[in-house]
């Protein structure tokens, strides 16, 4: 037992020694309780409502997806570990709480390129469009992206796990991340960072190009439509996106490729709660109330009596 106790890592949490702990977590609970019913809403209700039965709401439910596991890695052994008195985790569970958060989120980084892709296509090419994002189209890119953000946990996780641990075994976070658990190593990691470092710009250079050059092409074609209403109705389509784009990857950017010179363990900590905690609340709460789709069905499925059609039924789009 106490080998066991010697080997496993102690999560330091998200308010470590602060004053109204309890208050502080209760508030991180119930915004983990909105976020599972936010997201797990957004996506009944896309699945539920045939005029959302497109392809850009069934992207927004994949992502509604990635969140709602992407809060449920990290927040439940922290609060669990809060109620409980344990913060220990074991380096097998730390490793699969790695895998699994850097999996959904290099997953999520590429779900996002496809969305600005696939709005790209909507706006700048209507015509062609049932063609350029049609069922199958859509299903290889969703695949893309679940197994490039496979990829990533896959090759960071065994590599982070196999440094030795010598100075503490306390990871100044809430759950198991790499730049928390490489200041814990003592031996040379320079060389894995800058490996790291490179692999965190590939995944987010990819992205950000298709993302910036989509959103370019779309701006122009905004500026040279002489229609007011047309102008509108682009905007309102694109800004949802743009909001969560720069939400998330300004966090990743953050955490991933400032150099640590820059930065403390507890803003690390900060910005990560921002990123794995309030972005997983607030993708649902852009999504639904800035959308009159999903506001319309979600009145729509209030006002009915009618039992809800069932989640798995097939798309219909062509």
């Amino acid at each position: 037992m106490e080998s066991n106790l010697s080997t496993s890592f102690l999560l330091v949490g998200l308010f470590g020694n602060t004053t109204h702990t309890t208050l502080l977590y209760t508030l991180t609970f119930i915004i983990f309780l909105m976020a599972l019913a936010g997201n797990a809403l957004l996506i009944l209700l896309i699945y539920s409502e045939p005029r959302l039965w497109t392809p850009m709401y069934s992207f927004i439910s994949q992502l509604s997806l990635m969140d709602l596991l992407y809060i449920s890695v990290t927040v439940p052994k922290m609060l669990v570990g809060q109620v409980t008195g344990d913060h220990t985790i074991s380096p097998a569970g730390c490793g699969i709480q790695m895998f699994f958060y850097l999996t959904l989120a290099g997953a999520e980084f590429f779900l996002l390129s496809a969305m600005a892709y696939d709005r790209y296509a909507a706006i700048c090419r209507p015509l062609h469009y049932p063609l350029l994002m049609n069922q199958r189209v859509c299903r290889l890119l969703v695949s893309g992206c679940w197994l490039l953000g496979a990829l990533d946990g896959l090759l960071l996780t065994p590599i982070t796990m196999s440094f030795p641990f010598c100075k503490s075994r306390k990871i100044l976070s809430f759950f198991c991340e790499a730049p928390a658990l490489l200041r814990l190593s003592c031996s040379d990691v320079s060389l894995y960072k800058m490996l790291m470092y490179l692999c965190c710009v590939l995944m987010l250079l990819v992205p950000t190009l298709v993302i910036s050059s989509s959103y370019t092409l779309i701006l122009l074609l905004i500026h040279s439509t002489s229609s007011a209403e047309g102008r509108r109705k682009a905007l309102a389509t694109c800004s949802s996106h743009m909001t969560v784009v720069l939400l998330f990857f300004g966090a990743a950017i953050y955490t991933y490729m400032l150099p640590g010179s820059y930065r403390t363990a507890q803003q690390d900590v900060m910005v990560s709660a921002f990123y794995t905690i309030l972005t997983p609340v607030l993708n649902p709460l852009i999504y639904s109330l800035r959308n009159r789709d999903v506001t319309a069905a979600l009145r729509s499925l209030l006002q009915s009596r009618r039992p809800l059609p069932r989640v798995l039924r097939g798309s219909t789009w062509e």
